[in-house]
């Protein structure tokens, strides 16, 4: 077992709106905060890793949002234009706009060459040992399969040559669980839930990368004691319902009724909770995040998720 910030890369995902951007800045500010050179990479460059630290929007080029961790957005261009760089010595790189166009034709008609430049310049950080720690806030669960199996298919496709090299120490990299591992963000839903198993699954049979952990978001807490719903139960009679209604002087049902939906979700977000835990490979880690009740996830919620993650990891 690698404790998950003893790794070199994690790919954090999950199904759409299940918090899967929060987590990731939440688990980045934590490294940092325990001393790791941190760079936080969102895949999808919506602009929501900005919002969780509060600041300018994220670029190509890393920019520390907060101390000992930088942030960055992926551009499949600017990749290219690093790669060509770096790799093959490319003069004129300036002027590279035409080779990225023809670049872009035939990344969309070959499968698997933008996912390349992704993982590619990630896995990159980490051998050259840039940060000490790379967390991505990767493609949702519907893609990040395909994202992170590109080198092997590749790999498998080119026998020799400079690109079969390239994908090759790549592979070591994702392959390796003591450096990369795969976070999958959930919440205590059916859906959620299911998909987490499938993709689960799915990682195992057609990627070499290691499922590091799957997150719980948003877990309520529990509100009453199971002497307390007795006691409550005898509430919601006509009579108790009365009783209580004289007592303080005024309407209960709102407040009984908002009680009874919590006790109700709470136990139906638990059955969902079992069934994670029972559908998930033996040696996964189950972290688990409370609802905020918040509207805005700014920086002090970014800290809280930290101060969270950090409580499960035993920080």
């Amino acid at each position: 077992m690698v404790a998950l910030l003893d790794r070199r890369l994690v790919f954090v995902t999950g199904k759409g709106g299940v918090g899967k951007t929060t987590i990731a800045a939440g688990l980045a500010q934590l490294a940092a905060s325990q001393g790791r050179r941190t760079l936080l990479c969102e895949v999808d460059a919506k602009g929501h890793v900005a919002d969780a630290f509060e600041t300018e929007p994220t670029e190509f080029t890393p920019r520390e949002v907060a101390p000992g961790l930088w942030a960055m957005s992926m551009n499949t261009e600017a990749s290219l234009r690093e790669y060509l760089g770096l790799q093959l010595k490319l003069p004129l790189l300036s002027r590279i706009g035409p080779l990225a166009r023809t670049f872009d034709f035939v990344a969309n008609a070959a499968p698997g060459v933008k996912e390349i430049l992704v993982v590619g310049k990630l896995a990159y950080e980490v051998r050259e040992r840039h940060y000490d720690i790379v967390v991505v806030d990767a493609a949702a669960s519907g893609h990040i399969v395909g994202q992170l199996a590109a080198p092997q298919a590749i790999n498998e496709l080119v026998r020799v040559g400079t690109v079969r090299d390239q994908t090759g120490w790549m592979l070591e990299i994702l392959s390796d669980p003591a450096q990369t591992g795969v976070v999958v963000v959930a919440t205590p839903e059916e859906m959620p839930v299911n998909e987490t198993l499938e993709l689960s699954a799915r990682l195992a049979e057609e990627t070499t990368v290691d499922l590091a952990a799957v997150v719980v978001n948003r877990v309520l807490p529990e509100l009453f004691t199971r002497g307390e719903e007795e006691l409550f139960r005898e509430l919601r009679t006509p009579e108790g319902t009365a009783a209580l209604r004289e007592a303080v002087g005024g309407e209960v049902d709102v407040v009984l009724d908002g009680a009874e939906l919590a006790v109700r979700m709470r136990r139906t977000r638990a059955e969902h909770l079992a069934d994670l835990r029972a559908g998930l490979p033996p040696g996964v880690d189950l972290l688990y995040v409370p609802e905020l009740f918040q509207r805005t996830h700014g920086v002090r919620a970014t800290a809280k998720i930290a101060e969270a993650l950090g409580a499960e990891l035993g920080y």
